[in-house]
């Protein structure tokens, strides 16, 4: 059994039609716990956590609306899990509470987008990388990391090592290394799960999400894996599988976890 607990319906509508080609591709593809995770900051009730001129011009939706959505949903037998992926914001963490906790989300991931003003996987931003220094990029992203797993806030931490996404990484491997390790070291002590996702693949890194030594790190840990595709359109639901299952079984895992309004179980990989 698999999970794609990472889907966005942003290029779509929020309607059940839109919503249906995305469960009906999970159903193609064996995905069997499949759940959709907007994007926190299309939402007007997260303007109070996230704000700033790109995301602003990005606020379109209602909760209720989402909310119903998933209502509607429900009445129509349709399997699907509500969840909602949120820009961790340091400083904010009673901010996130609050949303969080107002509305029954199944489970709710967090990711870092966002280094201080610098959107790090925007294409927008993208000229900005030759402009700072890596390392001090990819430290103070993994400060977040840190940061993400202490807030015990979310369920979930979404691509991992998103930073890599236009193919910058540290010359150093021993610096990239350390950054790993305490990322790891904090979200072995936390409730948050680490997703595989097979995201990277469709942008300029072409690789998964982690890479396979952080990955190694987190089985070493013992921190839960899910698997996810972070697709936004229907076609790329569980898209790749076979390579994030060889991944994960690489490093040693052989379970999986699932999540139920709130509640999580293990699974076989």
């Amino acid at each position: 059994m698999y999970t794609d607990y990472h889907n966005h319906l942003e290029k779509g509508t929020l309607t059940l039609d839109y919503l249906s080609q995305f469960v009906e591709e999970a159903k193609r593809k064996n995905v069997s716990h499949f759940g959709i995770s907007e994007h926190a900051y299309h939402f007007y009730e997260t303007e109070n956590i996230l704000s700033n001129p790109w995301v602003n011009e990005r606020r379109w939706y209602n909760m209720d609306d989402y909310v119903r959505l998933f209502q509607e949903a429900e009445k129509q037998g349709m399997d699907v899990k509500m969840s909602i992926e949120m820009d961790y914001t340091p400083g904010k963490h009673q901010e996130m509470k609050d949303f969080i906790s107002s509305y029954r989300f199944d489970y709710v991931i967090g990711s870092i987008h966002w280094v201080e003003d610098f959107g790090v996987d925007l294409a927008e931003y993208r000229h900005l990388w030759d402009e700072r220094d890596i390392n001090t990029v990819y430290r103070k992203y993994f400060d977040q990391v840190v940061t993400l797993a202490e807030s015990n806030l979310f369920d979930i931490v979404g691509h991992l090592d998103l930073v890599k996404i236009f193919k910058y990484k540290p010359e150093s491997r021993d610096f990239l290394l350390e950054q790993y390790d305490r990322a790891t070291n904090a979200l072995s002590h936390s409730k948050t799960c680490v997703e595989i996702s097979t995201a990277g693949l469709r942008k300029p890194v072409g690789e998964l999400y982690p890479d396979p030594e952080l990955l190694k790190m987190c089985y070493e840990k013992d921190i839960p894996i899910v698997l996810s595709s972070d697709a936004h359109v229907p076609g790329d639901v569980g898209a790749d599988y076979d390579k994030a299952v060889e991944l994960a079984k690489s490093v040693g895992y052989s379970k999986l976890m699932t999540f139920e309004k709130g509640e999580r179980k293990s699974i076989s990989l």
